[in-house]
């Protein structure tokens, strides 16, 4: 029988649903958090975590496509492409066509990008270190397993 996140019955028979126990509310609450702090400590360099997460990874991985990036970084393709557009416009990356396939778009990080993400990985960094301080760092590798684990489960 599942307890999870069940209070014992009342005097009616039914029994209560605790958010506090529901692990995707705890997650949707922990999300909003670091993406508040994340919205805060980015405001002057313009940047939204999937923004941030597109130029990271295409600076780890030059040359890689729209469509690996996407499932990379867990965005679906029309948005991505949309994040894209931004970025490009403001001229932090590239798009160039694949010498293999004209259709293909490889993706490029600028120095003007690069430059950005120096500070923006710096205050990814500190958010990362603030979201995780209540916890002793064996609570944060446990944490950080736990929840690996529940991604690979159900992705």
């Amino acid at each position: 029988m599942n307890t999870l996140a069940r209070a014992p019955a009342s005097a009616a028979g039914k029994r209560e649903i605790r958010l506090e126990q529901l692990p995707g509310h705890l997650f949707r609450r922990l999300h909003q958090l670091a993406v508040a702090r994340f919205t805060a400590d980015m405001a002057s360099l313009g940047l939204t975590p999937i923004q941030w997460s597109a130029l990271v990874t295409t600076l780890q991985r030059p040359g890689l496509d729209q469509i690996t990036l996407s499932r990379e970084i867990y965005i679906d393709t029309s948005t991505i492409a949309g994040v894209l557009d931004r970025l490009e416009s403001r001229g932090l990356l590239r798009r160039q066509a694949s010498p293999q396939d004209r259709r293909v778009r490889l993706l490029y990080v600028t120095e003007e990008g690069e430059a950005l993400l120096k500070d923006a990985n710096a205050a990814v960094l500190d958010t990362q270190e603030w979201l995780m301080e209540p916890l002793t760092p064996a609570d944060r590798a446990l944490f950080t397993e736990l929840t690996l684990r529940v991604l690979k489960r159900h992705e």
